[in-house]
């Protein structure tokens, strides 16, 4: 199927939107806790991909959620999963944590390294041009989500010393740069830093009420703010899981999934299981059917 760009500019509207949110902190700051109190808020099922040995299941009493133990990091792997909460329907997907997919077994690091080697005399360069793909496709896939999407990044840990209001000089433990690459931060629309007394810093925001909002211990109340926000607008109409159920109808036609390949080209990284339940993204899918349907007139 042809990918022909329309370049016809219309007046901009804010339609409803699914969360994109990252939380960043040291070990022990309560990422995990936050994202299923904020998801709860959210509202609707709940599915939880853990990379961290199992502890989102300790909040179990608490929440109601679905858990996916995850025990290497290859961000395809990842991609498979996000495909798999998309077909099962779950309205919000925490990834804890998305560091991991950078520096755990298989993750983006050891993709770079093993490329390198592939290539011979272990060219750096060469192997971030192999894997960079895999991360693209993972981040695509992420913002593609049919629902809302919740990510915990661990950060570095420093420690700084400090005068108390004793006057004596006491360690204190911080966080400092995420685990992840350099820049992930602008590909959510909120992303906040907590310390280990779980404050949280909102450190970028495109709902304004929480811009550089500082909160103590957050409650159900943030999430509540970013659901306002996100449903603050029109109709965004058709779903990437409507797109899918749509082009797997044996009575779509040519010109039908064609039109659907236009106007959802800013899905085309959405992953999704096509009819055998394998993984595939959006636009491969409808790019496939469409050429069947092609081929089959």
């Amino acid at each position: 199927m042809r990918d022909t760009v329309d370049f016809t500019f219309a007046p901009a509207t804010k339609a409803q939107a699914k969360a994109r949110i990252a939380f960043a902190g040291p070990s022990g700051s309560g990422k995990t806790y936050t994202s299923l109190v904020t998801a709860a808020s959210l509202g609707g099922r709940t599915a939880v991909i853990d990379t961290e040995r199992g502890s989102a299941a300790k909040y179990a009493d608490e929440f109601t959620f679905d858990t996916l133990q995850m025990h290497t990091y290859d961000p395809r792997q990842l991609v498979k999963a996000l495909a798999a909460a998309g077909a099962a329907g779950y309205d919000v997907v925490i990834v804890d944590s998305l560091s991991h997919f950078w520096m755990g077994t298989g993750g983006m690091l050891e993709q770079v390294d093993q490329a390198a080697k592939r290539s011979g005399g272990g060219n750096t360069f060469a192997g971030w041009k192999e894997a960079r793909p895999m991360e693209r496709a993972m981040v695509d896939a992420l913002l593609a989500y049919p629902g809302h999407v919740i990510v915990t990044m661990r950060t570095k840990t420093e420690y700084v010393v400090e005068e108390n209001d004793r006057g004596r000089k006491i360690p204190r433990k911080i966080g400092t740069k995420p685990e992840q690459r350099d820049g992930i931060e602008y590909e959510f629309d909120i992303v906040g830093d907590l310390d280990l007394e779980n404050t949280l810093i909102v450190a970028k925001s495109r709902c304004k009420p929480l811009a550089k909002a500082v909160i103590r211990e957050p409650s159900d109340e943030f999430g509540k703010q970013v659901l306002a926000w996100l449903t603050d607008g029109a109709d965004p109409g058709m779903t990437v899981t409507d797109v899918r159920a749509k082009a797997l109808d044996p009575a779509t036609t040519f010109d039908e999934l064609g039109r659907l390949y236009q106007d959802n080209a800013h899905r085309h990284g959405a992953a999704v299981t096509d009819e055998n339940g394998e993984t595939t993204t959006l636009g491969a899918l409808l790019a496939r059917l469409g050429n069947a349907r092609k081929a089959a007139a």
